[in-house]
């Protein structure tokens, strides 16, 4: 599919959305992509990326920003809390904040570093026991104890149940983000970017389609 056909789609679900075109933007998945794809997807201009492990990233990304400028890199996968610091090191956005433990580090760190990243708490919309997340009963308090930390949470981020209507999970990731004041909404990927755009998505984390499948190890 590749990288203008995703941005191509993703300027007709804005419109079709009745919203401004380049109002959602595009994280490109480059977890496990082999460094020649990554590098054909910024030679094409592209500078935000995701990784789901901070080891990788680490090993990746300081090499590709030696070559080329403005790259903007977001963790988007579970975050151990000894890894903390060099995600924050590292990244410009963090998606899965979604534990007190967490939180409590990351906000250490920042009056450490004198910096933070922009977080996104991660809801398990689906309550789904072996996935990460806040429960949705309880993101409010969450939220809340993040601000009492003076985190600077962005917004939302989900992933929806694989066997469920991904819609109903976007949905409801967008009325607790409006609930709580937050303008920042993580959701849809490869599959179902366009029904998030639809309902409110102001990022989207797409792998795949831009790059390909990932090569299997041997």
């Amino acid at each position: 599919m590749g990288l203008s056909e995703i941005i191509d789609r993703m300027h007709k679900a804005e419109a079709a959305a009745g919203r401004e075109t380049g109002t959602t933007q595009l994280i490109a998945v480059s977890k496990k992509q082999p460094d020649d794809r990554v590098a054909a997807v910024l030679d094409q201009g592209h500078r935000v990326f995701g990784e789901n492990r901070v080891q990788e990233a680490a090993g990746k990304w300081p090499g590709f920003r030696e070559r080329y400028e403005g790259i903007e890199l977001h963790i988007i996968g579970p975050l151990q809390t000894n890894k903390a610091r060099q995600a924050m090191e590292l990244a410009q956005a963090i998606h899965s904040v979604d534990r007190p433990k967490l939180a409590q580090t990351l906000a250490r760190l920042a009056q450490e570093l004198g910096h933070c990243p922009d977080l996104f708490v991660q809801v398990n919309t689906g309550e789904e026991p072996q996935k990460a997340g806040v429960l949705p009963d309880d993101v409010d308090g969450f939220i809340s104890d993040c601000r009492a930390l003076d985190l600077p949470v962005h917004g939302l981020m989900c992933i929806p149940p694989v066997d469920e209507t991904p819609s109903l999970h976007f949905a409801l990731l967008a009325k607790f983000a409006a609930r709580n004041g937050l303008t920042g909404l993580s959701m849809g990927m490869s599959g179902d970017f366009e029904e998030a755009i639809a309902l409110g998505a102001t990022h989207v984390r797409v792998g795949s389609a831009i790059f390909g499948e990932r090569p299997t190890p041997a």
